[in-house]
C-alpha cells in the first residue's frame, strides 16, 4: 500500500524527528512526527487514503457552524497551546494533566482507517496517535469503573457556533469500558504527519473506527471513569435516532435515511455508492464484545 504524504520527504530527518518529539514532550499542542517514519501498524486499512484537503474542508464541528465548511473556515481561532485535560473519576491518578503529561510514554504509531458518519458519508483518514488502553492503564482504572465519558472545550469567545442554540453544551460522549481498552480505539493527535488540525479536533481527540464518527469526540479536555452510563450529547437530543452504541451498522437504518450504503467523499458528485460493512468493516476484531446483544435495541 503506498499513499502521496502531504509534506516533503527531504523534511524526514532523523535531527528533525527527534526535534519534533522533544517539541512534544515540552508542551507543543500535538503530534508533528511524519506519518512515514511510523510504523506501519497491523490495524491499518490498505484503502488509500483521502486527501489531506478533503479530510481539513469536509468537517462536522457544530461548536464552529453547522455547514460542512464551518469548521475549516473559523476554527482557526481556537487556541490549542497550552491545552490541558482533567481526568477523574474512579481512577488512581486523577488531576489535571497538561497534554505532553497526559502522552509522554505512549507509543505513537499511524493508523490508516475508515470513518463512517453517521449522515451516511465516509473517508479513509491516516491518523497518528496512541492506543487509549495505554493510556487508562497509566491512569490506573479502579474496579468500580464501567464507562469512559469525555467531554469537550468550550469556549464561545473562539467557537462562534456555540451561540446556535441546540446543543447543550459542552460536547459529551462516552464508551464502555471494554470498548475503550480494545486496541483499535486510539487518541490522535495528527493526520498526515501533521499535527492535528483545529477543524479536526485539534490538540487530542477519540477516534473509534467501528463506530459512527458523532462517538470519536473532538477536542477532548475531560476525561472520566464512572460506574454507570454517561450521560451522551446526541443520544440526548433524539434517543431514537442516535443510541449509545453507534456501532456502524448497515442493517439498522437512521429513522430519516438508509444506512446500507454510503458516499465516499472525493469521489465525485456523481460517484457511485459503496456498500456499508457491519462495524464498518472491523466486525473480526470488535463483534466479540456485542455478543449475546440485540444490536437493533443497542443501536
Amino acid at each position: 500500500m503506498t499513499y502521496q504524504p502531504q509534506f516533503s520527504r527531504a523534511d524526514v530527518t532523523p535531527q528533525n524527528l527527534f526535534l519534533n518529539r522533544r517539541a512534544l514532550l515540552a508542551g507543543a499542542a500535538a503530534l508533528s512526527v511524519a506519518g512515514p517514519a511510523l510504523a506501519a501498524s497491523p490495524y491499518s486499512t490498505d484503502e488509500a487514503p483521502n486527501s489531506f484537503e478533503d479530510i481539513t474542508t469536509y468537517n462536522n464541528y457544530y461548536e464552529f457552524g453547522y455547514d460542512k465548511s464551518d469548521p475549516a473556515a473559523y476554527a482557526g481561532s481556537l487556541k490549542t497551546d497550552p491545552w490541558s485535560v482533567v481526568v477523574d473519576g474512579l481512577v488512581d491518578n486523577p488531576g489535571t494533566y497538561s497534554l505532553a503529561d497526559l502522552i509522554a510514554d505512549q507509543p505513537i504509531e499511524e493508523r490508516i482507517y475508515r470513518f463512517r458518519c453517521v449522515e451516511a458519508w465516509s473517508m479513509i483518514v491516516p491518523w497518528q496517535g496512541f492506543q487509549l488502553s495505554g493510556l487508562l492503564n497509566k491512569l490506573g482504572v479502579q474496579a468500580g469503573a464501567k464507562y469512559v465519558a469525555f467531554e469537550t472545550v468550550v469556549r464561545p469567545d473562539e467557537m462562534p457556533g456555540i451561540s446556535g442554540g441546540m446543543i447543550d453544551w459542552p460536547y459529551r460522549e462516552g464508551l464502555r469500558l471494554d470498548e475503550a481498552m480494545h486496541p483499535l480505539t486510539i487518541m490522535a493527535t495528527g493526520l498526515y504527519g501533521k499535527p492535528m488540525p483545529n477543524q479536526n479536533g485539534a490538540p487530542i481527540r477519540l477516534i473509534v473506527p467501528w463506530k459512527y464518527g458523532f462517538k470519536s469526540v473532538k477536542s477532548i479536555v475531560r476525561i472520566s471513569l464512572i460506574a454507570e452510563q454517561p450521560v451522551t450529547t446526541w443520544n440526548t437530543l433524539a434517543a431514537n435516532e442516535y443510541g449509545f452504541y453507534a456501532n456502524v451498522n448497515p442493517t439498522v437504518d437512521h429513522p430519516r435515511w438508509s444506512q446500507a450504503s454510503e458516499r465516499r467523499i472525493g469521489g465525485g458528485l456523481f460517484s457511485g455508492r459503496v456498500d456499508t460493512l457491519m462495524f464498518n468493516g472491523y466486525g473480526d476484531q470488535v463483534a466479540s464484545l456485542y455478543a449475546g446483544q440485540d444490536l437493533t435495541k443497542d443501536y
